[in-house]
């Protein structure tokens, strides 16, 4: 028999322990309320005959007092009771002391890297994870019931962003920002009214995406098809001031293109404003505004001409980059940028087509956009077309009091997330066992997401005014609760996944890519969405079902589990999990089949779902990447590209770093020659950190990374 110790480790059952336990406690009491050898020894046969293979420290423990209090050993069992309860307070002492200096001493690793976008050298990101790093003390030690905490530390479950649980504050949005712009909106006290121009308008968003970063902890999605009136605004107001000022000495032609030229000024100045405040402010997390902007137009559009320039002109700046402190143009980490294909610009001779080549150019020399099949989106979420939110997760459908959809101005309250390889791997083939432990832990995850709406609840409008009282989601009044908007499907709450291809494999013995694995794959990812569902019914609140994009929790679970089982061919001797329902890297499966088999998933994962496909040298294949993107318009919703290449860390250089005459890796751009201050990235994350290099002169990376 294995004993789980309280750090998950699995060490060999002693039964001498549990006799100098009992003795200890003898110890402190009078003579006739000790506990006889005969009783200690029947308390050790009775866990013994169990025969259970593992069992917890705690669990043997319940059984010892229960045993004493049988015998009427009261008096005993109260100071064995006591004994446990003192040694519990140590073991939840001073839990945040060793984390935080080695943060300020820059030694936590764990934390350095658990954020490619967050420099723990800054000061300000200091302060911010040292907040973090309380939060997360008192959130496990007295926020969360003791059993959910347990399951977080075993890898049974993981409880997302317990480092901001301390405070009411959510998740993602889709910031209801044609709304702010048009009705006007308050900040830091001060009224900000309409704009009367593009570039106002422009200025006025990146104000408000810095306000809403501090203010929440997750991503945050912007919908650029808001600013095409101001755009109009723009030309109409250059226009009437030419034609007063010279309507009887310049004709109409030569007005329209002066016009015209102070409008794509303006146009420029404007998308540059947006990039360069997103990527120089600083918010109060220590980084820069997480947010992506939504790229996408609409066929009965009255500003569908000025919104497609408005797309031209980020992606021109996107595929230009921004100058780093070298001045190198580099691949900015933010703005994201998802970009929409329609009938119109689905590379099918539409007239949009010219902006989805752009696109692709952009993608292959930045990675970004994404992109999102509207022809397929409108298919799963009754014929609707609207931005992921910063995290990739996407709400369900929600009509107002009109009967009219509304996507922007909702949230997601959280997330926890459930470890299905280690379902798979207790249960060990027996399905009857999976199913019943699966269900167990599903509802055990969902009494971690109402901890979730609960720390919610009841929180005033005032916590956040630019979120609540002034359009970013809401306009509610002062001192007025957000509690209607947590219910009724208005925001969502999230169940994420790791690992259908690692529980496939123990469950089927075969891949989900293999007919068996197939059906059990989405047998599985069936049973979840039904669980979601059941919950929203019994709750009135918008459960849904998420595929997590969180590559570090791909590592946590492995280690864990690793840690507790041993190592398991396919499963956890990788080092890694695969991410949601992703077909696992070294399956050979080229890119058009993978993103149709994917796309079968993401029916069922409405709450957030994203596939990608790698392709190496993207510079060089524009013709295949086109390719994939009207594939994609065809046959998924959601997907973007990964590939790898070279950061020098001398001079900021992003690109290939070639081999020179003498066999050496050098800096085309530099000249530099030293291996430790060049990095492969994995566009995935844009992780920037410590590279191998073999003997050979052949690049390695993490495998950390490499499976991201």
């Amino acid at each position: 028999m294995k004993v789980i110790k309280r750090d998950g480790r699995a060490v060999d059952y002693d039964r001498e322990k549990i006799r100098i336990a009992i003795e200890k406690a003898n110890c402190e009491v009078k003579p006739r309320e000790r506990a006889t050898k005969e009783e200690i020894k029947e308390i050790m046969n009775y866990i013994e005959e169990l025969g259970k293979k593992r069992i917890l420290v705690e669990d043997i423990q319940d059984i010892i007092e229960e045993k004493l209090m049988e015998v009427q050993k009261y008096e005993l069992a109260k100071k064995y009771i006591v004994y446990r309860y003192t040694r519990a307070l140590v073991r939840k002492q001073n839990t945040t002391d060793e984390s935080i200096l080695g943060l300020i001493r820059n030694e936590n690793k764990e934390l350095a890297e658990e954020n490619s976008n967050k420099n723990t050298m800054l000061a300000s990101t200091q302060r911010d994870y040292i907040a973090g790093e309380v939060s997360r003390d008192l959130t496990k030690r007295m926020l969360l019931p003791e059993k959910i905490s347990k399951a977080h530390e075993e890898g049974i479950l993981h409880f997302h962003d317990a480092d901001y649980f301390i405070q009411p504050i959510f998740n993602c949005c889709l910031i209801d920002i044609g709304n702010m712009l048009d009705n006007g909106t308050v900040m830091n006290g001060k009224m900000i009214e309409s704009p009367k121009s593009f570039q106002v308008a422009c200025t006025v968003t990146t104000q408000i995406i810095a306000a809403v970063a501090s203010n929440q902890y997750g991503g945050q999605s912007v919908d650029m098809i808001h600013l095409g009136k101001y755009l109009k605004k723009s030309y109409d107001k250059f226009k009437k001031e030419l034609e007063e000022k010279y309507r009887d000495k310049i004709n109409k032609d030569t007005i329209e293109d002066i016009v015209q030229s102070r409008l794509k000024a303006e146009l420029k100045a404007g998308v540059q404003t947006i990039q360069y405040q997103i990527n120089t402010l600083m918010t109060t997390n220590g980084q820069s505004p997480f947010v992506t902007l939504f790229l996408h137009l609409e066929k009965d559009d009255p500003y569908i001409k000025e919104n497609a320039m408005i797309i031209e002109e980020v992606l021109r700046q996107r595929y230009q980059g921004i100058k780093n402190e070298a001045g190198v143009y580099v691949t900015p980490a933010f703005p994201k940028l998802v970009y929409v294909l329609d009938e119109f610009n689905s590379l099918k001779g539409g007239e949009y087509d010219y902006l989805t080549k752009l696109a692709v150019k952009c993608s292959a020399k930045r990675m970004y956009p994404d992109y999102i099949s509207a022809k397929k989106m409108r298919e799963n979420y009754e014929g609707n077309v609207f931005s992921p939110m910063g995290c990739r997760s996407f709400l369900s459908p929600w009509k107002d009091e009109n009967g009219n959809y509304k996507f922007e101005g909702r949230f997601n309250q959280g997330v926890v997330s459930i470890n299905l390889p280690q379902v798979g791997i207790i249960a060990d083939g027996n399905e009857e066992k999976f199913w019943k432990l699966l269900d167990e832990r599903l509802e055990l995850c969902k009494e971690a997401l109402m901890c979730r709406h609960y720390a919610l609840l009841g929180t005033h409008s005032d916590i956040s005014p630019i979120h609540w009282q002034y359009g970013a989601l809401a306009r509610l009044k002062k001192g007025e609760k957000i509690d209607k908007l947590l219910y009724g499907g208005y925001s969502t709450i999230s169940l994420g996944y790791i690992g259908i291809y690692e529980v496939t494999k123990l469950m089927t013995g075969v891949s989900q890519t293999e007919p068996k694995g197939h059906e059990f794959a989405l047998k599985v990812m069936k049973h979840l969405k039904e669980a979601v569902q059941r919950w929203k019914k019994e709750t009135n609140i918008g459960f849904a079902l998420y595929g997590t994009p969180a590559e570090s929790l791909c590592y946590r679970f492995a280690r864990i589990d690793k840690e507790k089982f041993g190592t398991i061919k396919d499963i956890t001797d990788k080092g890694y999990y695969t991410n949601s329902y992703h077909v696992d890297v070294r399956e050979k499966i080229d890119a058009f089949e993978k993103l149709k088999f994917e796309s079968e998933f993401q029916n069922i994962s409405t709450g957030g779902c994203i596939s990608y496909i790698e392709i190496p040298n993207m510079n060089k294949n524009i013709d295949a990447l086109e390719a994939v993107v009207k594939f994609i318009y065809d046959n998924i919703q959601y997907a973007e590209f990964n590939t790898k290449s070279d950061y020098c860390h001398e001079c900021g250089f992003d690109g290939e770093i070639l081999i020179n005459k003498d066999n050496e890796w050098e800096c085309p751009n530099c000249g530099n020659k030293d291996h430790s201050k060049m990095t492969v990235v994995r566009r995935t994350c844009g992780y920037l950190g410590e590279n191998f290099w073999n003997v050979g002169k052949t690049k390695e990376i993490k495998q950390r990374v490499m499976h991201l």
